[in-house]
């Protein structure tokens, strides 16, 4: 792979892993449009994920270090007064149990279903119909205007239900991004808030799935590193400004415009695919 190739792919991962595009059905479509394209390795798959975990992390790493400080005990007296642990604190300590439930269905209907959706990574028209339903969701989201609850007002029901979304977009073409926050604003979450804890729930769904796949990075050969390190600081770098894109349009525009894009998308490569 050359410094360019790797940066260009950087690029791709660093922009549609935080959008509501779907980096997953960019990884099935794109080898499957491109002649003589080849799939990258593994390890170096591993470490665009973790340029762009990077990324959400150094974005949001005000409201991680608040859900950190919450479950800290407290000092003092004050501690055991009535009304110590509400407000702030309170409302952080209940999105960790949010974001903990989440994960754990995620986790294990991801493993129970591993192989089934493994499989429909080798359909690139399978991929290419679940990005049309992706741009429905977006689309729709943009018509719900009775999204007001914020972080404090929460619930188990939300983290339930966005937990079990994120685990059907393991499916190529169904957006995780995309699928929780617009569920979250079904659910009647502000769009910022909905969009945040989706990005909250992507780090351990991220991370995890890093962890599993870390043994490859210690198989790299020296000479590969120097295009490895730059694919990771590209993904890094465009993930960042992708985030700050999306929530700076979030309430602006709404999501219509990544329905449009995967309607697009989807559109084109059955088309491309037909005529092939």
């Amino acid at each position: 792979m050359t410094l360019i190739e790797a940066i260009i792919l950087g690029v791709v991962q660093g922009l549609t892993e935080p959008l509501p595009v779907s980096s997953s059905a960019h990884l099935v479509i794109v080898p499957a449009l491109i002649p003589g394209f080849h799939q990258p390795s593994v390890a170096f798959d591993v470490l665009l994920h973790l340029g762009t975990l990077l990324a959400v992390v150094f974005f949001l790493r005000r409201e991680i270090g608040e859900l950190l400080a919450s479950l800290l005990p407290g000092k003092g007296p004050a501690v055991n007064a009535p009304g110590a642990d509400t407000g702030e604190k309170a409302a952080n300590r209940r999105m960790v149990l949010w974001l903990a439930i989440a994960t754990f269905l995620t986790g294990v209907i991801g493993i129970l279903f591993k192989d089934r959706i493994e499989r429909l990574f080798e359909s690139v028209e399978t991929t290419a119909f679940m990005l049309f339903i992706t741009g429905i969701l977006l689309f729709l989201s943009d018509r719900v205007k009775t999204n007001q609850r914020r972080k404090g007002e929460m619930n188990l029901t939300d983290g339930i239900v966005l937990g079990l979304v994120q685990a059907v977009a393991l499916i190529p073409g169904i957006s995780r991004s995309g699928s929780t926050i617009t569920f979250g604003i079904f659910r009647g979450l502000e769009r910022k808030t909905s969009a945040r804890f989706s990005f909250l729930l992507s780090i351990p769904a991220i991370g995890g799935a890093v962890i599993l796949k870390s043994a490859d990075l210690l198989r790299l050969p020296a000479s590969d590193l120097p295009a490895l390190g730059a694919g990771f600081f590209a993904a890094a770098v465009t993930g960042f400004l992708s985030l700050k894109l999306l929530f700076a349009i979030i309430n602006k525009t709404g999501l219509s415009l990544f329905a449009y894009y995967c309607w697009f998308v989807g559109a084109a490569t059955l088309i491309i695919r037909g005529m092939g």
